[in-house]
């Protein structure tokens, strides 16, 4: 069964940077080449919302509320999505997910990122 893994939150102050990752461990490579992948988060009390996606020819697609501080990548050798986070805000604190656009794929335990004021 497919796994994602996700992993490099942690606690930063307001302005500072992240970079989490997420592999998409036992996929095969044909089916994550082509797939559309998304980052996600859930704040506390609130639904789970799309904050990026990039699709296997690498075009991106941002939430407007990240836009211009997030970044999406991915390395297909890899199997891995990445999202860099800069200028981080208070509001971007919660839990982050990957997974497919199709989000077919059982929701891995996601990473915690907390920006401290």
């Amino acid at each position: 069964q497919v796994h994602l893994m996700e992993s490099g939150g942690g606690l930063v102050q307001a302005g500072g940077s992240l970079r989490l990752s997420c592999r998409a461990q036992r996929m095969i490579t044909s089916t994550f080449n082509p797939s559309i992948m998304a980052w996600y988060r859930q704040a506390p009390g609130k639904q789970r919302e799309l904050v990026a996606t990039i699709t296997g020819a690498h075009n991106t697609n941002y939430a407007d509320s990240v836009k211009g501080r997030f970044t999406i990548s991915r390395d297909n050798a890899k199997k891995t999505v990445y999202l860099t986070m800069n200028s981080l805000k208070p509001e971007d604190t919660a839990v982050y997910y990957c997974n497919r656009d199709t989000q077919d794929v059982p929701w891995g335990q996601g990473t915690q990122v907390t920006v401290s004021s």
